[in-house]
C-alpha cells in the first residue's frame, strides 16, 4: 500500500517515476495503461464473485490503478489531506465528475483515512465488468430517471450509513463532463447533510488526463500534457437548507478550476 499517497497534506508525483520501458515501441502507454486497466478490473471481478474483495483489496487495486497512471505518464497533484484527518465523525464527499480515474483512485486516497461507500448510477451496478466490484462495496444506487425517487433513496440509505459512521462520495453531476457546469451539480449532497447533521468536504477534481472514449467511456484516450489536480477543502458546517454551503462547495470547484486550467 502506499502509504506516501495519504501520511502527508499533500501528494505530488516525482518527477523520477519510473515510466514503462515499451513506451516507445508502443507510441502511446494508452494501449499499456488499457491492457493493465483491464487486467485490474477482472482481477478485482474474480475476487469479488468469490467473496474475497474486502476494504483493503479495494484499497489495494485503487492503488495500483494509481500507480499504472503514474507509469503511463501521469502526474498527481494532490492537496488538502489534512482536511480529512479534522473530521471527528463521518461527512460528506462532493467531487466534481470529469472520467474513469477519480472513480477508481478515490478509494486508494480516501480510504485510508475515513470509511466511505459512494453514490452510484444503477448503469455501474449491472455493468459486465463492474458489477460484482461494486455490489461488494454496498453503494447507494440511484437511477438518475426519477428525480423524486433518487431523492428518497439518498435520503433513506444516506442516513443509515452515516449513522452507521460511514462517510458517502458524491459526484452531484448528472454525467462526466470535462467543463464544470454549476446548474448541473444538484444539491442532494447538502440536502442530506443538513438532514444528518454532518458536514461536507468539496473536492475539486481535473482528470481530463483519461479522456472518454467512442465505443466506451470508460476507455479513452489520455493526454500526458495534462497534470492530475484533485484538491480537498475545508469541512464545511451545513445549515438551514443548506444552499449557502451547496454554494460555497461550487465556489470551491469554481476557483480551482480556473486556476488549473490558466
Amino acid at each position: 500500500m502506499r502509504k506516501d499517497i495519504y501520511s502527508k497534506n499533500e501528494y505530488h508525483t516525482s518527477p523520477d517515476t519510473p515510466r514503462i520501458l515499451l513506451d516507445r515501441l508502443l507510441l502511446s502507454s494508452r494501449f499499456y495503461l488499457m491492457a493493465q486497466y483491464l487486467r485490474i478490473v477482472f482481477t478485482s471481478r474474480t475476487a469479488a464473485r468469490k467473496g474475497l474483495y474486502d476494504t483493503k483489496y479495494w484499497v489495494d487495486s485503487s492503488h495500483d490503478v494509481f500507480t499504472l497512471v503514474e507509469r503511463c505518464g501521469g502526474r498527481f497533484h494532490i492537496t488538502g489531506m489534512d482536511n480529512i484527518r479534522k473530521c471527528k465523525g463521518p461527512v460528506l464527499f462532493l467531487s466534481n465528475h470529469m472520467s474513469t480515474l477519480e472513480t477508481m483512485i478515490f478509494p486508494g486516497i480516501i480510504q485510508p483515512l475515513i470509511d466511505i461507500t459512494f453514490v452510484v448510477k444503477d448503469a455501474l451496478i449491472k455493468h459486465w465488468a463492474f458489477s460484482d466490484v461494486m455490489r461488494s462495496r454496498k453503494p447507494i444506487v440511484l437511477s438518475r430517471e426519477n428525480p423524486r425517487e433518487d431523492f428518497q433513496i439518498v435520503m433513506t440509505r444516506g442516513m443509515e450509513m452515516l449513522k452507521n459512521g460511514i462517510s458517502i462520495v458524491i459526484f452531484p453531476q448528472s454525467t462526466r463532463r470535462v467543463e464544470f457546469r454549476p446548474g448541473e451539480f444538484n444539491s442532494l449532497g447538502t440536502k442530506l447533510s443538513a438532514r444528518a447533521g454532518v458536514q461536507v468536504i468539496p473536492v475539486a477534481i481535473k482528470t481530463d488526463f483519461w479522456g472518454h472514449g467512442k465505443f466506451t467511456k470508460y476507455l479513452g484516450p489520455i493526454d500526458r500534457n495534462k497534470p492530475i489536480h484533485i484538491a480537498f477543502g475545508d469541512p464545511i458546517p451545513v445549515t438551514g437548507n443548506g444552499k449557502a454551503a451547496h454554494q460555497q462547495v461550487v465556489d470551491f470547484i469554481e476557483s480551482h478550476l480556473k486556476i488549473w486550467n490558466a
